[in-house]
């Protein structure tokens, strides 16, 4: 296949799934060099199927699955997951856990410390790579993931509900961060979210997962109340704050 424009993301009539029965089907979509995607839906409706896809971890069982193999290849994406899975009992600085996001890098010592430096700059961390990450809040820990998937200079960036369990301050900081994040450094971001008020306001695009497909496009196009009552099953005037 080859993708036609900018694209560093495209699946066509894609079908998905862990045994005889798809997941999903008759998945169509493209993704552009810096735009930001949620993948909102029901669960179950295959959102963290389709991003074990694009770390390779699902097969494609129908259809076509297409990475540009330079811009947005495996190696050139960073992963935010929801929370940190350490054991809480080993002692780790915040600097010890950025730099996990190095593991397969072949950098000497000075590119590594500046890469650190940096990550830890734009997510508001700079300074204090030596502070025990457990005495930080919900809110911080989750910036030194999105630093640890920032230090690899990804193309694009993958996050699986990061704003889960954070406080609405907390909440916002974060979203805040990916957007200057996406604009400073032109990163694609692809953001697994249960909020649908973040998307109206920070997404550039959505892929709506629901009844074993996706709708994807423009937040405007797919982001109606048609759509969402088809997906969850709630009464158009439940989304009355969220779409025109």
């Amino acid at each position: 296949m080859t993708p036609a424009g900018d694209v560093l993301i495209r699946a066509e009539g894609l079908a998905l799934g862990y045994g005889r029965e798809p997941v999903l089907r008759g998945v169509d979509l493209a993704v552009h060099p810096g735009e930001h995607w949620f993948l909102v839906g029901p669960n179950g409706a295959g959102k963290s199927t389709f991003v074990r896809a694009l770390f390779g971890m699902v097969a494609v069982a129908a259809g076509r699955l297409w990475i540009d193999p330079v811009r947005a290849g495996r190696a050139r994406f960073g992963f935010v997951p929801q929370r940190w899975t350490l054991n809480a009992s080993l002692p780790a600085t915040i600097r010890e856990l950025v730099v996990l996001g190095l593991v397969g890098l072949r950098l000497d010592r000075t590119a590594r410390a500046a890469r650190v430096a940096r990550a830890l700059e734009e997510v508001g961390l700079g300074g204090r790579e030596r502070h025990d990450f457990w005495s930080l809040s919900g809110g911080q820990r989750q910036r030194v993931l999105v630093a640890r998937a920032l230090v690899r200079e990804p193309s694009v960036l993958v996050l699986d509900e990061p704003e889960g369990g954070l406080d609405l301050a907390a909440e916002q900081r974060l979203l805040d961060l990916l957007r200057d994040v996406r604009h400073a450094r032109g990163v694609t971001v692809l953001h697994v979210s249960h909020d649908l008020a973040s998307v109206r306001r920070y997404a550039t695009h959505v892929a709506l997962f629901a009844e074993g497909t996706v709708r994807s496009g423009p937040v405007g196009v797919v982001l109606t109340r048609a759509n969402l009552e088809r997906a969850y099953g709630v009464a158009p005037a439940a989304f009355a704050e969220l779409v025109p």
